[in-house]
């Protein structure tokens, strides 16, 4: 076994997890940075093509205090006030600094381009020209990474356990894929920033290791879970025809910027029938949007292929290019003239809501485990405000890696190795697993996760049932308890796709298993969680909805919101 020892160890390389390490380094912390992939080219950022949301007034007057406003009205009451706050009051200064280190953001000379987005009430979002707002922050922050002696970035680090001593975090468990080797870790502090859970449901916008890990690895640490049941779907994901190297989310931009009709198969505009206004202007929220779809296919309306229609064929080739040039091209290379057809789209899973429980320092309730980015929850309640993703790993990222680089002090020197009592448990249940024979010859990893995502998809999509949630439950549990137990993947540790994907299907089936449970116990609908026979909001579930791992079990109770009293400041103008 390899027998490492720092200061922080950062867990997943997006923006967060680079953020963080970047802030921890300059704090002259000694930092790690993982990936179970490679660094800043896993996770969603580098996939990124949208915008970016930040008051900073380039475009129109603007105020934080608004954004704010804009966050909480969209997270339907959900909303941890407090985090939302810091998300806001702190995006301006990290677009502005995310610029001084040369993100080329679309600008107008001094002055960057901003765009309305859905929720917002002025034009907000900045973004990097020709669908490339993701790949150039990742770049310019990987760049960041590179400069700081004191960060070690170690690629294809899978990390199985966290170790906790009393309620402390003193290291962890991983698998360096490429040597085959065991990673004994001893670290003061570690984040957990290792993006979202999409991955779980079949239609998705996610990335390949984007299946809750950080979230399995915190709720087994002893951390707690919240308002897991909030999943956002993506409305507009590509459908139909055939899309060859481009992203099932690329409509969005482009919808930002010239507008685009949403249309049912009779050519009919149809959001306002669901309570919504969306004309070209695309200004609904992604959770209405979604249903909206999906209600107008159940009623009979919906595309050939189980969607929308979305047609830009009021805009001339002129305009198309003059936006997206670049793009244009590459669609008339898949035969695609938006000028003379429409397109489908139809729902696709892409953010999640919830995630870990933190206080205003990112940190757990184990002390010295932190987490930012997507896996934490709060910051947007039931609803995600378009825009705020990649902001929130800026601001969570950074304040992280500052809140971990000064807990170490307080945290005494740790011998290594970490004893074998700690870590034994995973390495344990592993070498079970490799010396035992399956009852099950003809089930793999791989497939078992494929009938996962298909049952989450089903059953625990936009439109939910309490029928629907239960046999999903069942089916989880069964999974989980009946066959992953015998389970075996292939012999040897060196690039073993087979183990990878029993660590992969270890996480994710906790993770299906806690959205299952908070969505069941949630009698209501509100934001992304929409219940077909509960087609109701309810006061009394006016509450966050925390999950705990109690003797291996999951459960659940209800704390109220934390809400923030502020005052709307005038919208201003930046002085550039």
């Amino acid at each position: 076994m390899e027998l490492i020892d720092t200061d922080v160890l950062i867990v997943g390389a997006g923006a967060a997890g680079m953020y963080a390490s970047v802030s921890a380094a300059k704090l002259n912390a000694r930092v790690i940075i993982c990936d179970k992939s490679l660094i800043s080219r896993g996770g969603a950022t580098v996939m990124a093509q949208m915008t970016v949301a930040a008051a900073i007034g380039h475009q129109e007057a603007d105020h934080w205090t608004h954004h704010l406003q804009d966050t909480i009205k969209s997270g339907q009451e959900l909303c941890n006030e407090n985090l939302s706050y810091l998300l806001c009051k702190n995006a301006p200064e990290k677009i502005l600094q995310m610029r001084d280190w040369k993100t080329d953001w679309a600008n107008d000379n001094a002055r960057i381009r901003q765009v309305l987005a859905p929720g917002h009430g002025v034009k907000r979002c900045c973004y990097v020209d020709f669908l490339n707002t993701g790949p150039a922050v990742a770049r310019t922050l990987r760049g960041q990474v590179a400069k700081l002696k004191n960060i070690n970035r170690v690629s294809g680090l899978t990390i199985i356990d966290l170790v906790i001593e009393g309620n402390q975090v003193i290291g962890a468990i991983g698998l360096n894929t490429e040597t085959g080797t065991y990673v004994s870790i001893s670290a003061k502090a570690i984040v957990l920033a290792a993006g979202g859970l999409t991955q779980l449901f079949a239609r998705n916008s996610a990335s390949k290791n984007m299946g809750g890990d950080s979230h399995a690895l915190a709720l087994r640490a002893g951390a707690n879970l919240m308002d897991m049941e909030f999943v956002q779907f993506f409305p507009i994901g590509h459908l139909a025809p055939r899309l060859v190297g481009m992203d099932p989310i690329m409509w969005d931009p482009f919808r930002y910027k010239l507008g685009g009709r949403l249309l049912n198969d009779h050519g009919e505009q149809f959001i306002e029938h669901y309570g919504g206004e969306d004309g070209d202007a695309y200004t609904v929220g992604r959770d209405l949007a979604a249903y909206a779809i999906l209600k107008e296919c159940e009623a009979g309306r919906g595309s050939p292929n189980g969607g929308a229609w979305l047609s830009f064929q009021h805009l001339s080739k002129v305009e198309l290019d003059e936006a997206f040039g670049p793009i244009i091209e590459k669609l008339l290379a898949n035969d695609i003239d938006l000028t003379k057809q429409a397109i489908e789209v139809a729902p696709i899973a892409h953010y999640h809501m919830g995630g870990i429980e933190v206080n205003e320092s990112m940190e757990t309730c184990v002390k010295g485990l932190f987490a930012a980015g997507e896996c934490v929850g709060g910051a947007n309640g039931a609803n995600r405000l378009s825009g705020n993703a990649i902001p929130e790993a800026f601001v969570f990222g950074e304040i992280a890696g500052v809140s971990a680089a000064n807990s170490i002090s307080e945290t005494p020197h740790l011998s290594l190795p970490i004893g074998q009592n700690a870590l034994s448990n995973s390495l344990v249940e592993l070498s079970c697993h490799a010396k035992q024979k399956s009852q099950f010859q003809t089930v793999t990893s791989r497939k078992l996760l494929f009938e996962l995502q298909k049952l989450m998809w089903k059953n625990v999509g936009v439109l939910r049932n309490k029928q629907g949630l239960q046999m999903a439950i069942d089916e989880i549990r069964r999974m989980k308890n009946d066959i992953f137990p015998n389970l075996k993947p292939a012999s040897g540790t060196v690039f073993n796709t087979s183990l990878m994907d029993w660590l992969d299907l270890r996480n994710s089936l906790l993770c299906a298993e806690a959205i299952c449970h908070a969505a069941s116990e949630r009698r209501e609908s509100r934001g992304a969680h929409q219940m077909e026979d509960i087609p109701f909001k309810s006061d009394k579930f006016t509450k966050n909805q925390i999950i705990s791992m109690v003797d291996g079990n999951l459960v659940s109770r209800w704390q109220d919101v934390q809400k923030l009293k502020f005052d709307l400041e005038k919208p201003r103008w930046a002085n550039i």
